[in-house]
């Protein structure tokens, strides 16, 4: 008699549910041949997005393309749903899948893993949600370097000194990682742009970075985030510490220190929150709303669940009542854990503890400039730079997308950065629309006339 096969679900394709699939390929292999196991992963995109190199694909210096990895290529032995999760039932082993097109529906298993991440964690500002753009996806990557050049061509063909300041005025909310490495990529390609735009100066591009505690970079410690604040200042870029964003209503951007300004470009990255499955589950919350872990990335008080990652509040054992760092340094180590003891608990072995000692932290600050605090060596410039290159070009998933990163940075050697922006890709139908318009128009009049 054919026993029918165990079913692992992996709800999310980032970090870990990419990183585990491929550990689950290698651990379960002969159960995977002789089809006593099957692995289905869902997840809106058909992609895992490197997100540590998103700010190098918004300033040009790496293909879109290459900070993603096609999960069906690189998991072939793993199914594959794009949609979304609409409802898990632990109790009863089933989930509710929602493709994008079609209808819903109940999907068994004996195995989930919660790997779904996060989104962006907003406040309700006034305009927010109209006028600024997350920096958390390949898309919004794409779409703010679009913006920003497009600025600049807005900016160079208009006499208007209002529109104009408008325009170039930038302002990024949030100095983490994202928001500072976004910030520092964006101007630094706006600074070799800004070459082939005669009409505009250095001095009339304004880049503002608004931050609500006193300090920038809390991850690379004090004394590297203090230097780096200074860095951005010489680059003339103004950093409002210790501010809120008020209200951003059509672009107007008014602060708690009463500053008040225009901008057509407002990038949100002011952190992170689970993903919302979480509040559509039967499976315990700890008080931040995220899935409660235990040290052995299984979920508390159920079996046969397992979470990692940013959607899971992860007990960090190396430093006692803290919890692991949402980010890709502790994503992927908990991710071949987290492989291993599903694994084991498959075949009724003994599930391993997650432990890593946080390494430290890099981070880039555009071409050539960095800063880096890793294992208490600190580094500042061209070292941390490289360093921050070297450390995620071994992150990156596959060789394939190795290389293709370290060409793009070959190439760039040799020839100077793409400034064109390719906006027109968001609304690709527009101009044909219009062109159907006009000939609906002519057809209309010529009616009229014959």
């Amino acid at each position: 008699m054919n026993r029918k096969p165990k079913h692992i679900v992996i709800v999310g394709g980032g970090y870990v549910g990419l990183y585990t699939g491929l550990r689950l390929q290698r651990t379960l292999r002969a159960e995977l041949r002789d089809g006593s196991v099957r692995i289905t992963l869902i997840d809106p995109q058909s992609y895992m997005t490197y997100q540590p190199f998103l700010p190098e694909a918004a300033a040009g210096n790496i293909s879109p393309r290459h900070v993603v990895a096609p999960l069906r290529r690189v998991l072939p032995k793993v199914r594959i749903l794009n949609g979304r999760v609409a409802k898990v039932h632990h109790a009863a082993r089933t989930l509710v899948f929602e493709p994008a097109v079609g209808h819903s529906r109940e999907i068994e298993y004996d195995v989930i893993v919660m790997a779904a991440g996060s989104i962006s964690r907003t406040l309700p500002i006034p305009g927010l949600a109209d006028a600024a753009i997350g920096f958390k996806t390949i898309g919004e990557a794409i779409a703010l370097r679009n913006r920003v050049l497009a600025l600049l061509d807005r900016a160079d063909s208009t006499d208007d000194p209002d529109v104009r300041r408008r325009a170039l005025t930038f302002v990024v909310v949030g100095g983490g990682f994202a928001g500072i490495e976004a910030l520092a990529e964006l101007e630094d390609m706006t600074e070799d742009s800004i070459k082939y735009y005669p009409a505009i100066q250095k001095s009339d591009l304004r880049w503002v970075l608004i931050e609500a505690s006193d300090r920038i970079l809390p991850e690379v410690g004090p004394e590297m985030g203090e230097w780096t604040a200074e860095q951005l200042r010489e680059r003339g870029i103004e950093l409002k510490m210790e501010t809120r964003l008020n209200s951003c209503v059509g672009g107007l951007v008014k602060t708690s220190d009463d500053d008040e300004f225009e901008s057509a470009t407002i990038v949100w990255t002011a952190g992170v929150k689970p993903s919302p499955v979480v509040d559509s589950t039967d499976l315990p919350l700890d008080e931040r709303g995220r899935i409660k872990t235990t040290a052995r990335l299984t979920i508390a008080g159920v079996k046969g669940a397992f979470a990692a990652g940013d959607i899971a509040g992860v007990p960090d054992i190396t430093n006692a009542g803290r919890y692991c760092a949402p980010n890709a340094q502790h994503a992927v180590r908990q991710a071949r854990v987290l492989g291993d003891n599903i694994t084991a608990y498959l075949r009724g072995q003994k599930l391993k503890d997650y432990r890593h000692k946080y390494a430290g932290s890099v981070a880039g600050l555009g071409l050539y400039r960095g800063v880096a605090n890793v294992y208490g060596m600190k580094l500042r410039g061209f070292p941390a730079w490289f360093m921050h290159r070297t450390y995620h070009l071994s992150r990156v998933p596959t060789l394939n997308r190795k290389v293709r990163v370290v060409a793009d940075w070959t190439l760039a050697l040799f020839f100077k950065r793409e400034t064109i922006s390719l906006g027109e890709i968001e609304h690709p139908r527009d101009v044909f629309r219009a062109a159907a318009a006009r000939k609906g128009g002519q057809a209309a009049a010529q009616v009229k006339t014959s």
